[in-house]
């Protein structure tokens, strides 16, 4: 009986298939390291910790993965002289990025700005208003594009209520409070409805602009622009 014979190719151990073409190994310990921090980024120092190469290895390897696109460098709020890192397939948490209130690690002003301004508006009209009417009032015009919270409107209410905007009362279930169940908390215009105060916002927010929940999409010769948008052009007083 003959015996197959095997190849002495074929008795080489195969190399893992987890190990990325074209990386050495600092690179792809530094890589696999990034990684399995997911949203959370790592920064610098943690990874010539966790690694314990040298400065100049895990330098030069950062540099590396991020000329490959398999790495980026985000900006962390909590500290933004950090330089943290997190594989390109995982987006930030709201721990490092901010969540809405932040666009690359900058207090987004004009957003609440905006938003401030759409809940002053809808309170002076309903005189009394609760954190529930307030979000379904932000909700149903589209103001903005994320899905946002009842707790991120109550951030913008406190805020306003620190700017001495609003305040807030409870619910004695007469008068203007009717259909407020009692003792519920409620805001209203800071001063009784129909004082003219307001919040102090940039001048962008004093223009139709400043809330317009297609603002992303107006374009100077687009579909939606400042020549064809009835508002703006009611706002500068021109009558075609």
């Amino acid at each position: 009986m003959s015996r197959s014979l095997v190849s002495p190719s074929s008795l080489k151990r195969k190399r893992p298939e987890t190990q990325l073409p074209g990386l050495v190994d600092a690179e792809h310990a530094i890589l696999n390291l990034i990684k399995s921090k997911k949203d959370l980024g790592i920064w610098t120092r943690e990874i010539k910790l966790e690694t314990k190469l040298a400065d100049n290895v895990v330098t030069k390897s950062v540099k590396s993965l991020l000329a490959k696109g398999l790495i980026k460098e985000v900006v962390n709020i909590q500290n933004k002289a950090k330089k943290t890192y997190m594989a390109v397939e995982f987006e930030p948490s709201k721990e490092i990025s901010g969540g809405e209130w932040y666009n690359n690690g900058e207090l987004d002003k004009q957003l609440i700005d905006a938003l401030k301004l759409v809940c002053f508006r809808y309170m002076r009209m309903q005189k009394v208003a609760t954190l529930e009417g307030v979000h379904n009032e932000i909700k149903k015009n589209g103001v903005v594009t994320f899905d946002i919270s009842s707790q991120q409107i109550g951030e913008i209410l406190n805020s306003m209520v620190l700017d001495n905007d609003i305040i807030e009362v409870k619910s004695t279930g007469l008068g203007d409070y009717y259909s407020i169940p009692i003792g519920k908390t409620c805001y209203r215009v800071a001063g009784g409805a129909g004082v003219a105060k307001g919040p102090r916002m940039g001048a962008f927010a004093t223009i139709p602009c400043g809330a317009c929940p297609r603002i992303s999409f107006c374009t100077s010769d687009g579909v939606i622009s400042p020549s064809t948008c009835v508002y703006y052009t009611k706002w500068l007083g021109i009558d075609f």
